[in-house]
């Protein structure tokens, strides 16, 4: 296993389909990954993540994580995600967070919807938040520039080759960090979405939805992305 951060597999959008997420981890030392990143919904808006967090425990490799909109309320979720890290703690929830990762490297990202400025925040029947709070969570980052940043977001930025109606904050606070990757999802996505594009100099990609089977391998340091499906 490489001590470093060069592929990693992106998954997005589970819906708490469990044997999906254990036959893309099985997939693991084929693809010779060395991290998972998984955005949310982790689960189907019920609430039970127990066994979903106890498959995602037994990856080979780090897994960086973030909820999705339909994972409220958000206590629910943090308490979750508390308890299985002290079990798992190659476990990393991410949200409004960092961690680091094999190598020079740091995940960080939030999950749930990332409105524009001034619409109302809601951890409660959905998670959704303003974009000022999302950037005041992150400003640590200011803090590890020469660190190489891999971002995850449930919510995509305005993008007009991958989501033209995304977050222009969430897009302007890319720029401004200018990670390296950025693993995106959206709640607008229907079906089996794949897409990777260039905002500046940060890769998008968008995974496409683990709930149909979809998974993407992203070469961190060269830029390239394959696809494929578990089914």
């Amino acid at each position: 296993m490489r001590r470093y951060t060069r592929k990693l597999l992106a998954l997005a959008n589970p819906q708490g389909n469990v044997e999906n997420l254990q036959k893309a981890l099985e997939l693991v030392p084929e693809l010779d990954v060395d991290a998972v990143a998984l955005l949310g919904n982790l689960t189907s808006g019920n609430g039970e993540y127990k066994d979903f967090f106890r498959v995602l425990g037994r990856s080979a490799v780090p897994v960086f994580y973030v909820p999705g909109q339909q994972d409220a309320p958000a206590r629910d979720y943090l308490r979750e995600a508390y308890n299985i890290e002290i079990a798992f703690p190659h476990l990393h929830g991410v949200h409004g967070s960092f961690a680091f990762g094999p190598g020079h490297v740091i995940f960080a990202g939030m999950g749930g919807d990332i409105s524009e400025s001034g619409q109302e925040r809601d951890e409660e029947s959905q998670l959704r938040y303003p974009a000022w709070e999302v950037e005041y969570r992150l400003k640590v980052l200011y803090e590890l520039r020469d660190y190489l940043k891999i971002f995850l977001f449930q919510r995509a930025p305005a993008h007009k080759g991958l989501h033209e109606s995304g977050s222009q904050e969430l897009a302007e606070l890319i720029k401004t960090h200018n990670p390296r990757l950025v693993v995106s999802y959206d709640n607008d996505y229907q079906g089996s979405v794949f897409g990777h594009e260039w905002l500046g100099s940060s890769l998008i990609v968008v995974p496409g939805s683990l709930a149909e089977g979809d998974f993407s391998v992203v070469d961190v340091l060269e830029s390239k992305v394959e696809t494929g499906n578990v089914r």
